[in-house]
């Protein structure tokens, strides 16, 4: 670390200490200046004082992601704070921090709400979908009518007949999906946790069983393509779909389907105003 980089480091740590009341954390006692003493926040902190104070002196080498984590939490530091402190003392960000999710943020539901032709969904690192438009649930799954628990795209891909039969080459796909699975929840500490689940997977069907024993991962760069159905009313129909960070959860991925054609893009309107769907918020 840098003799810049290490005081960036040491006057932000400065600036996030003397923000904080003391009284909150229960200190009490005069003081010459705002905000907490280097002791509490080492305390706080469950590191030592005299390291502590290295650290906001720019003294003592690059801390561990530990100490910056203890930092972190001492310091009350939002998740972009947080972030920030990672940058400054490690170069990089932290690893992200898993956060289960039953729903999103009503601006983001607002924003694919407006995609009427374009099926767009939510997905968590664990292929959960908690938000989805009334596009998709007409196109691809109809998610509000299933229980909570499997609104999860593995499995109404190895257990759902429908929504095999409509894929054109369910083969690939599935070889995809089990490959960023894999890599999605490994990238988000997950691997343990959902173990439950994947032998369920593995024991329910021998096609996942069989890729999930190949070890493929697919990247964030492999998010792009195209897919093609075979709707039951629709009838086939070709999608361009494009996945998108959610800034600020990592944890979260916004993919959208693009009809190519405009005569499906008028067929999934109609479609989606003739049909009865459940939004995310009433399912």
């Amino acid at each position: 670390m840098s003799v810049k980089t290490a005081k960036s480091l040491g006057d932000f740590l400065r600036s996030r200490r003397t923000r904080l009341d003391p009284a909150s954390f229960g200190f009490s006692g005069r003081r010459r200046t705002p905000g907490l003493r280097r002791e509490e926040v080492a305390q706080r902190a469950h590191i030592s004082p005299t390291w502590y104070t290295w650290l906001e002196q720019g003294r003592g080498g690059a801390p561990s992601a530990d100490v910056l984590d203890r930092v972190a939490s001492a310091l009350m530091l939002t998740d972009a704070e947080r972030e920030h402190l990672f940058m400054l003392g490690l170069g990089r960000p932290p690893e992200v921090r898993y956060r289960a999710v039953e729903t999103v943020n009503p601006r983001l539901q607002q924003l694919i709400d407006l995609l009427d032709a374009s099926p767009a969904i939510i997905r968590t690192a664990t292929w959960d979908i908690v938000a989805w438009n009334r596009a998709a649930a007409v196109v691809l799954t109809d998610y509000g009518k299933l229980p909570p628990g499997q609104r999860n795209i593995l499995y109404f891909l190895f257990r759902d007949s429908g929504t095999r039969s409509r894929q054109h080459d369910w083969q690939a796909i599935a070889r995809f999906v089990v490959a960023g699975f894999r890599a999605d929840v490994a990238r988000a500490g997950l691997a343990s946790e959902m173990g439950a689940l994947v032998d369920e997977l593995c024991r329910m069907s021998p096609e996942f069983a069989a890729l999930w024993q190949e070890n493929d991962v697919a990247g964030p760069a492999d998010g792009d393509g195209i897919k093609r159905l075979t709707h039951p009313e629709l009838g086939p129909i070709t999608l361009e779909y494009s996945a998108f960070a959610v800034d600020g959860r990592p944890d979260l991925s916004m993919i959208v389907y693009n009809p190519l054609d405009e005569d499906v893009a008028r067929r999934i309107r109609a479609l989606t105003a003739q049909t009865r769907v459940l939004s995310p918020e009433s399912a």
